[in-house]
């Protein structure tokens, strides 16, 4: 009997392929099956990142979302259509690992943080091996591209999606020390208001790609649009206890 295969949740960093560690870049060069999420009709930022490590010959795996945006968060279609999207991802993954097939799924920032490989790996844990290598979030990759010390002494630092409503958005930012916002995109007019009731947007730094090709950085009010790609985040530095 074949025995059967692994599945390696492997986080490749903010961006730049240089901050993926050893032991990420290990089971990507010895890869015989990697799996990627992307949006359809475009290339896997994950991919694009891990490229360099690729082998000659990897079988490839693209798991296309079926909607990123199109339908919003709060309708009942959206879960029920990625829920069935992730149903079908974990089938094909666990036809690899049957056959004999170790899986390295790419995966940006960190797995286990805001990640789409928790949903695989909340459904394949109890049917194969699994196993998680961390990266470093986007997070991290984007305060350090700022210059940017996010938490000074007993700072308590809050990370919000900008999908929030704007009343709940306000509330959270005026009740920390330091700040991350996520999943900007079209939010961002809302995140601006929320920043303004909070008094944090002479505060606040807006970070595009970090550590990425393209990289931006600027003090969000310094910027003169409302426009924001998804590898965009605003950072609230906390002013906490120095010596």
């Amino acid at each position: 009997m074949t025995a059967p295969g692994s599945v390696f949740g492997v986080g490749l960093g903010p961006g730049d392929p240089e901050l993926i560690s050893l032991k990420a870049a290990r089971l990507i060069a010895a890869a015989s099956v990697v799996a990627y999420f992307c949006k359809a009709g475009r290339t896997s930022n994950a991919r694009t990142i891990a490229a360099g490590l690729l082998p000659a010959g990897v079988a490839e795996i693209a798991m296309a979302y079926p909607v990123t945006t199109e339908i919003d968060v709060a309708d009942p279609a959206y879960n029920t259509a990625l829920a069935a999207f992730y149903d079908a991802c974990v089938a094909r993954l666990a036809a690899e690992t049957a056959a004999g097939r170790d899986v390295v799924v790419l995966c940006e920032g960190d797995p286990f943080l805001y990640g789409s490989f928790m949903h695989l790996y909340t459904r394949l844990r109890d049917r194969v091996r699994v196993a998680v290598v961390p990266g470093i979030p986007g997070m991290a990759g984007c305060w350090t591209a700022a210059g940017t010390p996010i938490t000074w002494g007993d700072d308590v630092l809050t990370v919000l999606p900008a999908t929030l409503d704007e009343a709940t958005l306000t509330r959270r930012m005026g009740d920390t020390d330091a700040l991350v916002v996520m999943k900007l995109g079209r939010n961002l007019p809302k995140v601006r208001r929320a920043l303004a009731a909070a008094g944090l947007v002479d505060r606040a730094v807006y970070v595009e790609r970090g550590t990425m090709a393209g990289e931006r950085v600027v003090r969000l009010a310094d910027k003169d649009d409302d426009t924001a790609p998804y590898f965009a985040i605003v950072l609230v530095p906390g002013q906490g206890r120095r010596p």
